[in-house]
């Protein structure tokens, strides 16, 4: 909503013009084998539309539509929709603009116009490339007619000096989720995670809370050490009882954290954030699908899978085909809604 000051009254704020229908084709894929493709929404909107959208955008999206001529499985993944995701994509944001700042502190005339922090979803799509990002596809007479063509979508770099060789320097590309350093991507780059990097830079919770005496329940005997509590001790063990299972009960965080207790035995050695490299490894699924007999007419096959929200516009398609099905591959629509941001319905990932 918009205030116009000269008539002294509010006005709905005009919703630019964009294309709300995204269509996609993946690879084909042989019976049985997994096809996994990604689709980066700031890379695709900025081509349908032929105006820049960066990626650091919280994107809702109404709904999908895939269709096939053979039956299979599709699942639909997403960066986790955590408060982890939001501060360490922030706190990775930050700290690449640091770096971008004090190396441009003499040349600023030279910072690119199209300068944007963006990063890979995980591990496999760091091997995949950019390149292989799906793409928008037309449709022509006769059917599909060419899929958009390409511009510029390089993904952000970090620089650290080489501690084993001082005075270089090495690159690293950056991953949302999953370990750090999973091999080298399709750019021949190593990558970094940035919920382990964010894990890293963060204290640990206490151990305990509280981190109670041991003679917190000596609340018996000739010389309780606990005295304080045994004047109130009427010739029962309850009292006593209770402060021992609070005490020994409810004390130590929900959720494994580095140099917590491991239930099983021991303790964890590393830290333990979901979606980082220890706990909930990797992307979130977001919805999943078949396609079946029953679901073909005149040989297609349609389902539908819900909307949601998508942190950085990242998200994995996986398409496999059954066993008894012949290569095939998987068309896909993506419907997304209209809002105030250009045409669209998204936030910036600072206030997710």
């Amino acid at each position: 909503m918009a205030y116009n000051k000269s008539k002294g009254k509010q006005r709905m704020s005009k919703i630019e013009p964009a294309v709300m229908t995204l269509t996609f084709a993946t690879p084909a894929s042989d019976p049985g084998v997994r096809t996994q493709s990604w689709i980066d929404l700031s890379q695709v909107v900025s081509l349908v539309n032929r105006r820049f959208y960066r990626q650091g955008l919280n994107w809702a999206v109404g709904g999908f539509k895939v269709s096939s001529l053979q039956t299979g499985a599709v699942n639909i993944m997403k960066l986790p929709n955590t408060w982890i995701m939001s501060n360490a994509w922030e706190k990775s944001m930050r700290v690449w603009q640091r770096m971008n700042k004090e190396a441009l502190a003499e040349t600023e005339s030279i910072r690119p116009r199209f300068l944007d922090f963006k990063v890979f979803a995980d591990s496999d799509h760091h091997l995949s490339g950019a390149a292989n990002n799906l793409l928008p596809v037309a449709f022509g007479a006769g059917g599909i007619g060419n899929t958009a063509k390409r511009g510029e979508w390089n993904y952000s770099k970090i620089v650290t000096p080489n501690t084993v060789l001082p005075g270089t320097s090495i690159e690293f590309e950056v991953l949302a989720t999953g370990p750090s350093f999973p091999g080298l991507g399709a750019s021949g780059v190593n990558a970094v995670s940035m919920i382990e990097g964010y894990a890293s830079s963060r204290g640990l919770p206490d151990i305990r809370d509280p981190n109670t005496p041991g003679d917190a329940v000596d609340t018996a005997g000739p010389v309780p050490e606990n005295w304080m509590q045994a004047i109130f001790n009427e010739g029962t063990d309850q009292d006593n009882l209770v402060v021992q299972d609070m005490v020994t009960e409810n004390n130590i965080a929900p959720y494994p954290f580095e140099n917590g207790e491991n239930p099983l035995g021991g303790v964890y050695t590393d830290t333990q954030y979901p979606g980082g490299a220890n706990q909930l490894i990797g992307l979130e699924l977001h919805d999943f699908v078949n396609i079946f007999a029953s679901n073909l007419t005149d040989g297609v096959g349609i389902q539908r899978l819900k909307g949601g929200n998508f942190p950085c516009g990242l998200l994995s398609i996986d398409w496999t085909p059954s066993i008894d099905a012949s290569e095939s591959n998987l068309l896909l629509q993506i419907d997304m809604i209209p809002g105030s941001h250009r045409g669209y319905l998204c936030e910036p990932m600072t206030e997710m």
